[in-house]
């Protein structure tokens, strides 16, 4: 389980794949304290990290991964959204998060207003009903209020510092993320 609260900014260093998998070698000021077999999430993907290489981490990704999420599109040099899972006893300073991204979304518009950023995304109707006013999502491991969904669209402020500390600040019209909807509400809607 992970918060949303981005905790490094990584760079992918080397994509390799083998068979229908991907390996995944991320810089980051966090290794030092990862271990193998530890859950990272990866602009909002549980990857599990499965080495360690002095600065670096290898990770793997599935072709199921790779299908529903962004990863095809990433490219050597890419900044990526870093959380490690959280403790028990640590404060949920953003929602609960599984890191199993629901959908792949667009950037349909980014509107600077002094100060803050308004972004509008496009995602799946059929994940509509998993939408509502000042709810949570997760946008590349972001955890987000959304101010405004509609059937197939929706909008969320970002402030100075998670502009600053989060890929947001790289991302432009145009380009996919990774969506992962309140998990309290996909529970619910499944049992109406």
């Amino acid at each position: 389980m992970f918060t949303g609260i981005i905790e490094d900014l990584g760079v992918l260093r080397k994509i390799e794949n083998e068979g229908s998998n991907v390996h995944l070698t991320i810089e980051s000021q966090l290794t030092p304290e990862l271990k193998v077999d530890q859950s990272v999430a990866h602009n909002g993907i549980c990857l599990t990290v499965t080495e360690i290489l002095g600065n670096q981490y290898i990770v793997t990704a599935v072709q199921e991964t790779v299908e529903k999420t962004s990863i095809g599109d990433w490219s050597v040099g890419d900044k990526i959204n870093l959380e490690r899972g959280i403790r028990l006893s640590d404060r949920l300073d953003g929602h609960l998060v599984q890191g199993h991204v629901d959908a792949r979304g667009e950037v349909l518009k980014i509107e600077e207003r002094a100060g803050s950023w308004i972004y509008e995304f496009k995602f799946p109707s059929a994940h509509a009903g998993l939408m509502i006013p000042k709810g949570s999502i997760t946008i590349n491991g972001v955890s987000l209020t959304v101010i405004d969904p509609g059937k197939d669209n929706f909008t969320v402020t970002i402030i100075p510092y998670t502009y600053e500390h989060t890929t947001f600040h790289l991302l432009q019209v145009g380009d996919a993320v990774n969506l992962e909807f309140d998990l309290i509400g996909k529970y619910f809607l499944r049992n109406m």
